[in-house]
Formats: C-alpha cells, sequence, structure tokens
C-alpha cells in the first residue's frame, strides 16, 4: 500500500509539471479559440423590447443584430449599416403633405419617413423555431407540456432550421414595442414618435383585459400599425410624428433589431415559460454569436453563429488606429473568436486574481487594486505598475460618456416637490457630499465632478466658469470650488432643519439611502457617506435590498434617496436630457426618469430640443434646460466616469468606448501566447511533495524491514 501511495504521489508530482492545476477550465477547452471575460450582475432581460441595461447590452448586442451600428475605430461615433444595405434615407413633409427640403424649419415638419433597406441573403442562426417537416410545416409548434417537459435548452430539441432575414420581421419588432405583456421601457417615448405605437398598445391591452388564456401567443402580424410598413421583402419604413432627429441612433439599438414571429410562437407556447424557455432567455438573431449556455448565476457561453453574414474588419479609424495596432486586421472577416465564456464573479478580488493568472482576457480596475495596476505621476499622468508591465499587460484609458449620481425620489414627501423647504434641503446635501473626495478616495482620481447631467464629450457640456452649478459651486482663481459647509448649513435651516433638527417638533431629520447593499451600498461608501451628512447633523439610514427588490422599489417611487447611473445610448444630449424628462417618469410611465422629476417649464424646452438640429439657438436652450436642473437639485450631480480597462498582450483590437456595444466580433485571441503565459505563471509548486515523498520513504524503511524480518522468521 505504502508503494502504490508513494508512486501515486511520484505520479501526481510528475503530471504538474505539464500541466496547470488551478486552470477553472475544462481540459476540453485548453487550446481553443475562446475569449474569457466575466460579469458580475446576472442579466434580468436578454428580450430585446424589455433589456436596457449594461449588464445585459454585453449579450445582445453580440446576438442580435440592429439595422445601424457604430464604425467600431472612427470617433466622433460615426452611425454605418448593419443588417441594413445602406443608411436609411429620411424624407419630411409638412402637414398638407407636401415634402420638405432637408433643412427646412422643425416646426414645420408635420410627418418624418425613414426608409431603410435591408442586405439580401442574411439568415437566422440555427433554431428549432424554424425547423420544418417534409411538408414544409412548422415542426415544433402545437406542443404539449409533456413534449416540452424535458427540454431545458433550445438544443435539447433534436432539429433546427434558418430562415432568410426580411422587412417583415424588422416590423414585428417595432409592434413588440407594444405588446401589454412585456413593458417596453421605450414604448412612451417611442409612442411620441412612430404613428399608432400608443393605440396599438391601448388595443392590445384592452384585449389583453377579456382574454381567456392571458399567456397565448399574440401574433402581431395581424394588427395594423400605420408607423411602420412594408414596402417590399427587403424594405420598410418607419413613419414619425413631427421630426426625431436622433431616430437613427435608436435603430443602432436592440429595440429595433429583427424578431421572427416564428421565434415569438415557438417560445409562447404552454409549458416553455415553465422550463425559462422564453425569449427573454434564449435570444435568436442574426449576429455573429449565438447564446449556447444560459446559467446567469454562474457562466453564459455565446457560440459563434454559423449563419452569420460575414462582415470584414474596418480599414479606416482615429489617426493613431495604426500605430496602436487597430488596423492591422483590415478587411480580414470577423468574427475571430470562436466562442466567449463568461463566468459569473461576484467579488472583485477573485475576478483580479484570476485576470493576473490569465483566466480572464481582460478587467477592469477596481479601486481595491488600483495601486497594483497603475502608477500615477506628479502631474498627474498615468501609467501601468513595473509588475503589470512584467506580463505585457496594456493599459486603455478613455473619457466614457457616463454619469453617476445619487437621485431624489421626487415623489417622496421628505427630499421631493417643488416647494422651497425641499429644494433647499436638496442642495444642501449636494453641497455636503464632497464628490471631489468621492473620486479620490473611491475611483482613485477615475472621474469628474459633474455639474449637470451631460458628460464630456456631449454638446453642450463645458468646462468654464458658465459651466459649473453655481448653487453648489464657486468660480474661484479660475475653477471651480465647492461652496463651504457653512452654505450647506444655511440652506439646510432656511429649509426649517436648524442644526439637523425641524424646528417645529425637534426631531431629527433623518434621510434613507435605498441601495442593493454592493458597490454604492458597500460599507465603505456607506460609512463615508453618513460622516458627509454628519457634516450637517443629518442622520443616514441605509435601506439594503436585492437588485431586484431595489429595482421594485425604484419602479413603485418607494425609495428615497438612491444611486443610479446612465452610460450614453448614442452620443446627443438628448439621450442625457431625456432622463429627467416628466413624461419619461418611472413611477407614472415606466420610462428612464427615476427620479420621477417634473417641470413644465423644462420638459416644453425639451420638446423643442429634441427636435433640433445642432446649432447656436439648440446649445441656448441646453444651456437653459441645465440652469432650471441646478436650480431645482433633483440629483445629487455626481461625477463623469474615466475608464480604465486593462488587456493581456495575446488580445487584439479591444478599442475602448461605450457607445460602441457590438465588440466581440472585433476582437482577437493569440491562443499559443496565452496558453504559454498561462503555463509560466501558473506553474505548480511541488517541491513540497518531494519533501513529503522522501519523509514518507524515511519514515515506512523502518516498517519495510520489520515486516520483511518477520517474513523470512516465518519461512
Amino acid at each position: 500500500m505504502i508503494v502504490l501511495f508513494v508512486s501515486a504521489l511520484l505520479g501526481l508530482a510528475v503530471a504538474g509539471c505539464d500541466g496547470v492545476w488551478n486552470d477553472p477550465y475544462p481540459v476540453a477547452e485548453r487550446g481553443q479559440n475562446i475569449l474569457y471575460s466575466a460579469f458580475t450582475q446576472r442579466p434580468k432581460h436578454l428580450d430585446p423590447v424589455q433589456s436596457y441595461s449594461e449588464d445585459e447590452a454585453t449579450f445582445l448586442y453580440q446576438i442580435y443584430e440592429p439595422p445601424l451600428q457604430y464604425h467600431y475605430l472612427k470617433r466622433p461615433y460615426q452611425l454605418e449599416p448593419a443588417t441594413a444595405a445602406t443608411l436609411p434615407v429620411l424624407r419630411q413633409y409638412d402637414r398638407a403633405g407636401h415634402e420638405l427640403p432637408p433643412d427646412a424649419d422643425p416646426a414645420r415638419v408635420a410627418r418624418s419617413t425613414y426608409e431603410i433597406r435591408i442586405r439580401p441573403g442574411v439568415r437566422y442562426q440555427p433554431h428549432p423555431a424554424f425547423a420544418v417537416d417534409a411538408a414544409g410545416q412548422a415542426r415544433y409548434v402545437a406542443l404539449s407540456r409533456s413534449d416540452i417537459a424535458q427540454r431545458r435548452r433550445p438544443s435539447d430539441f433534436p432539429e433546427s432550421g434558418t430562415r432568410e432575414l426580411t422587412a417583415d420581421d424588422f416590423v414585428y419588432q417595432i409592434k413588440r414595442l407594444a405588446h401589454p405583456r412585456l413593458h417596453s421601457p421605450v414604448l412612451e417615448l417611442m409612442g411620441d414618435y412612430i404613428v399608432g405605437l400608443k393605440d396599438l398598445n391601448a388595443r392590445l391591452v384592452a384585449e389583453e383585459r377579456g382574454r381567456a388564456d392571458k399567456g397565448a401567443w399574440i401574433d402581431l402580424r395581424r394588427y395594423d400599425l400605420p408607423g411602420v410598413e412594408v414596402v417590399d421583402r427587403y424594405t420598410y419604413r418607419v413613419h414619425l410624428q413631427g421630426t426625431y432627429p436622433q431616430f437613427p441612433y435608436w435603430l443602432a439599438m436592440p429595440f429595433f433589431a429583427p424578431v421572427p414571429f416564428e421565434a415569438d410562437r415557438f417560445f409562447a407556447q404552454p409549458g416553455m415559460a415553465d422550463n425559462n424557455l422564453t425569449l427573454d432567455s434564449w435570444p435568436v438573431g442574426t449576429g455573429p454569436y449565438m447564446l449556447v449556455e444560459n446559467n446567469p448565476n454562474a457562466r453564459m457561453v455565446l457560440a459563434r453563429n454559423p449563419n452569420f453574414r460575414g462582415e470584414r474588419y474596418p480599414c479606416e479609424g482615429e489617426p493613431d488606429d495604426r500605430a496602436a495596432g487597430f488596423l492591422e486586421d483590415c478587411g480580414k472577416v470577423i468574427p475571430f473568436v470562436d466562442t466567449v465564456v463568461f463566468t459569473r464573479e461576484k467579488e472583485s478580488i477573485p475576478y483580479w486574481n484570476k485576470f493576473l493568472q490569465g483566466y480572464y482576457d481582460a478587467s477592469g480596475v477596481s479601486s481595491d487594486n488600483f495601486d497594483q495596476a497603475v502608477q500615477m505621476g506628479a502631474q498627474g499622468d498615468v501609467a501601468l505598475s513595473d509588475e503589470m508591465a512584467r506580463k505585457g499587460i496594456r493599459l486603455l484609458t478613455s473619457v466614457a460618456p457616463t454619469v453617476m449620481y445619487m437621485g431624489f425620489n421626487m415623489l417622496d414627501p421628505l427630499v421631493g416637490g417643488d416647494s422651497e423647504r425641499a429644494r433647499k434641503l436638496r442642495l444642501a446635501i449636494s453641497i455636503a457630499i464632497d464628490q471631489e473626495e468621492f473620486i479620490s478616495v473611491f475611483q482613485n482620481g477615475r472621474g469628474v465632478p459633474a455639474m449637470h447631467p451631460i458628460p464630456p464629450g456631449i454638446t453642450g457640456y463645458r468646462v468654464d466658469q458658465a459651466g459649473i452649478n453655481p448653487y453648489v459651486y464657486d468660480w474661484v482663481d479660475g475653477k471651480a470650488r465647492r461652496k463651504s459647509v457653512d452654505d450647506a448649513r444655511r440652506l439646510l435651516a432656511e429649509a426649517g432643519y436648524p442644526n439637523g433638527r425641524d424646528a417645529k417638533t425637534g426631531e431629527p431629520l433623518v434621510v434613507n439611502l435605498d441601495t442593493t447593499g454592493s458597490g454604492m451600498g458597500d460599507k465603505s461608501t456607506v460609512d463615508w457617506l453618513t460622516k458627509q451628512l454628519n457634516k450637517l447633523d443629518v442622520q443616514l439610514v441605509v435601506r439594503a435590498t436585492d437588485y431586484n427588490r431595489f429595482q421594485d422599489k425604484i419602479r413603485k417611487g418607494n425609495a428615497q434617496l438612491f444611486y443610479w447611473g446612465w452610460n450614453a445610448d448614442y452620443p446627443d444630449p438628448e439621450n442625457f436630457l431625456f432622463l429627467l424628462y416628466g413624461p419619461q417618469s418611472k413611477v407614472k410611465n415606466q420610462g428612464e426618469n427615476a427620479a420621477n422629476y417634473a417641470n413644465p417649464e423644462y420638459d416644453r424646452l425639451f420638446e423643442r430640443m429634441k427636435a433640433m438640429p445642432d446649432s447656436p439657438e439648440r446649445l441656448a436652450l441646453i444651456a437653459r434646460m441645465l440652469a432650471i436642473l441646478q436650480h431645482d437639485a433633483p440629483w445629487v450631480w455626481g461625477f463623469y466616469e474615466k475608464a480604465y480597462t486593462l488587456q493581456h498582450g495575446w488580445v487584439s483590437n479591444r478599442k475602448p468606448g461605450k457607445i460602441v456595444r457590438s465588440t466581440l466580433k472585433y476582437q482577437r485571441i493569440d491562443v499559443t501566447t496565452r496558453s504559454a503565459m498561462r503555463a509560466e505563471w501558473n506553474r505548480p509548486v511541488v517541491w513540497p511533495l518531494a519533501v513529503l515523498l522522501i519523509l514518507l520513504v524515511v519514515l515506512a524503511l523502518p516498517a519495510v524491514a520489520h515486516y520483511r524480518r518477520r517474513e523470512q522468521g516465518n519461512e
């Protein structure tokens, strides 16, 4: 037995010399053309009509293809065709139906029509929804619950099929915006433009109330929507009320990606949802990748779509792109990577350690690992640490079109409303929370204090004296300086809370922060925030909950203060200013105005501004809108994010830019280099085993000798 045990240990030690013991991935994946990444929050919606979060976009933009996309390399961001054959053709008409010139006064435009022609020959990913029998009829319709009982993913159905993308699929998806069960977050906004969309929603909602089987499939092909028109197999039109110059940006988002009716019908069958077989869990698209594994608590896997149309890597970009290596794959067919594996990492330390071991190909830079990864120069310049440089890791930086803020629920009786009492309370809190300190302590300097919703790089942002928030900052010696705590205490007293107590009742002032308990709600951040409010003698109560419950509280208006953020969907100020537009209220209209802010003048200006092309007049309207927001203070204006990302040297073509989300098809992995580096960085330490073996042999020898003497004595 001792000999066998020692032999086993020797074999293990020898095997360790040829392999990596701590590899978290299956042996079958070694050496494969796989990109490894991670995610922290489980995606809630993968249905393109419902999804509107950054975590979900990571997956959706690789699976679905809207008509348009952004050029991967060019900055400023530039739209280009994706499934569309060309950019849309815009025609505008007055109230009499006469066509207007492109530069017509927006006030004269009664209707706008975008004509989109799509590429012939684009095909959907393989999927059982497209499978047909010998007679050409759909194979998997009218399934019984027993037929579905053992199925957990689309690949559990033995047959699959595909078909060509048509204009009808885009029209079908636009109608889905009005679906009574899907509650699309853009219904209210798009309903103001797409002719008849709100009427269709009202009709569907009314029919749903009287429907006996409320889960039955709604065949939207049977319903008319005047705002969309199929011209021919490859052409369709979208008719808008008035003018909306930002609409082409929406045509680069999954809300306007095609959804085939076959997939909708397939997943609507009774019993499918019981097994989590829904379009919300298993997207069906024409993009470069398809979802083949969906375990949002552990692992999500995208695999190459064998039917992808064969796009090519771009050959143009910014002036520095050639030197940065971003043009080396010019003209090559994409995608380059066969599979993308996402592992859920709830904590930053395991994520970081696996990146350093080479098991993740790229990583963000959290506050916990900032000093290990980055060195700050005396002039504020940023460079990689020596440790990272030795590993061949590269640092990519960019100013993200992102704003992070603390919102006040304007429906709350304490902090909300348009009274001077509430407004001054909000301003006092806004001054007391030192964003500069927050950026330094928690962001390692990776941010710019926000003055309003519009971040740098977006029209309307200004860096001079006219760009500051005069209610929170003073302009001193050529730069913004936060007002003093004395100013905040004065405002608090004017609001009726001298020294943090209600002047009428003497009760202490208590404000509630609703949070998920992670990120902005972790203990260190909460402790810091508590100290900030202590400067005003205001008490903070943190009401932490899980992500889904937090989202529910925001939807129902049950929060008081909350942390939120917004990353631009498209590079226009309207995409930030609509976050405070009254009709976008989260509670009343399920929109993106999470603060439920409403100001009639602001709303009127917004409605004018959004219909205007960039011009001095539009800039003047934006400036007035920002002044209103700064006065009313519906947010504690937080910070604009600076993005730092790290990637290993074996990763190519990974250019930062948050507005471009369909990024995985451009990235390339040098698998040979990665395998070599992983082996070098994760060599097993075998000398303890050798010591153990020697000790075992030493201990075993007397026993073996004694055994042999006994055997000899018995012979």
